[in-house]
């Protein structure tokens, strides 16, 4: 029989956390997230919790951990979107269908206590959280910025009564052949003439974020404002974001692009992957792991494509050319093998058109689910 265990105490959160690692411990495919972010969620003053009300369980069979999952009620999502809404995340389970089922009647439990209609996820506080379960692509590595699961899970949930509610997919970019690269380059001065845009030159990435912070998040606000799963950014969340960018990104891998009024009219962010300095430590910075991370920052082998922003009035006019144009010099850097785009949504064809001018194939689909609940 499977017991339901709300995490209250400090033995609670801590197994909370560990439960994933034990299980994928031996996995070649994933990648844990860093142990400090994921303890974080716990704090009293966790950048979400103006924003969110949070319930955490696991699920336990004769005593031994067998599953994990939480609830969040994202209050300002269902605001913008006039929902009623629960998103389920850190979804983690053996191969148990009894124990998947009482989790998620727990979160749906919960979902009801609080006057919500509908469950759907894996989505996490915001989307700079790990979102979508994989359901394609067991056998490549995950990256840091995504979650792993076994393949098993799809069929978990389905078991429990979810739909898909949308799909993203993940491709791996390398460079283009010699002829495309010089069409790119032509395409984008072309349109960096037309439009009277220019790059500017920042040494560093404190001088990029202290020059272009406030217009990338007005930018990323716009350009994400209609995307599933986005939510608008808090003071707490732009800071959070700062602080962690600061860290893990090079100057090199960061677009920005202005009109003649030197307004950022599009913005682009590169990370160095992370996901195999991270995995030796299972996501905590030991002394050797953090050596491992900052070799991996300084110089890459795989680029984890992040976040593309373009002002509204921009949208039509060709400024995927000048993205495609600085991620071909990226690719060009020493040492570079190739990016990953992370999660694109299936039906956003203008990013999946541009990575047909790249030698790219999709290789991860990942998915969001949804349940409407019956009283």
């Amino acid at each position: 029989m499977v017991e339901i265990k709300k995490v209250e105490t400090r033995a609670d959160r801590k197994e909370f956390l560990n439960f994933p690692l034990r299980m994928y411990k031996k996995n070649p495919y994933f990648v844990p997230p860093l142990y400090r972010d994921e303890k974080a969620i716990f704090k009293d003053d966790f950048v979400y919790n103006d924003t969110c009300e949070t319930a955490y369980f696991l699920a336990k069979r004769n005593g031994v951990t067998v599953g994990r999952i939480s609830a969040i009620l994202q209050k300002a999502s269902n605001e913008k979107h006039n929902e009623k809404r629960v998103r389920f995340t850190r979804f983690d389970c053996e191969n148990d269908e009894e124990a998947a089922k009482s989790l998620f009647k727990a979160v749906e439990d919960f979902a009801l206590e609080k006057g919500m209609d509908t469950v759907c996820g894996p989505l996490g506080f915001s989307d700079l959280e790990r979102e979508g379960l994989l359901v394609e692509g067991f056998n490549e590595l995950s990256t840091f910025e995504e979650q792993y699961n076994a393949e098993y899970y799809g069929a978990l949930i389905e078991a429990c009564g979810y739909k898909k509610e949308v799909d993203w997919v993940e491709s791996k970019v390398f460079l283009p052949d010699e002829e495309e690269i010089a069409n790119i380059k032509k395409m984008s001065d072309f349109v960096m003439k037309r439009y009277n845009l220019h790059l500017p030159k920042c040494k560093s990435t404190g001088e990029f974020f202290d020059k272009y912070a406030d217009a990338f998040f007005e930018l990323l606000d716009k350009g994400y404002e209609n995307l599933y799963g986005t939510v608008p950014f808090t003071d707490g969340m732009k800071k959070m974001m700062m602080e962690n960018f600061r860290i893990i990104i090079d100057v090199k891998h960061i677009t920005v692009v202005l009109n003649e009024k030197n307004e950022p009219v599009c913005l682009g962010l590169c990370f160095p992957s992370l996901a195999k300095a991270l995995q030796k430590s299972q996501g905590k910075l030991t002394p050797a792991g953090l050596i491992r991370v900052l070799k991996a920052i300084k110089k890459p082998e795989i680029i984890d494509l992040g976040l593309i922003a373009v002002r509204p009035d921009y949208i039509n006019c060709g400024i995927t050319a000048i993205i495609a144009a600085g991620l071909v010099d990226i690719l060009k850097q020493d040492g570079v093998k190739y990016a990953e785009t992370n999660l694109n949504l299936e039906d956003n064809f203008s990013i999946q058109n541009l990575w047909k001018r790249f030698n790219a194939h999709q290789h991860k689909r990942r998915r969001s689910y949804v349940k409407v609940l019956e009283n």
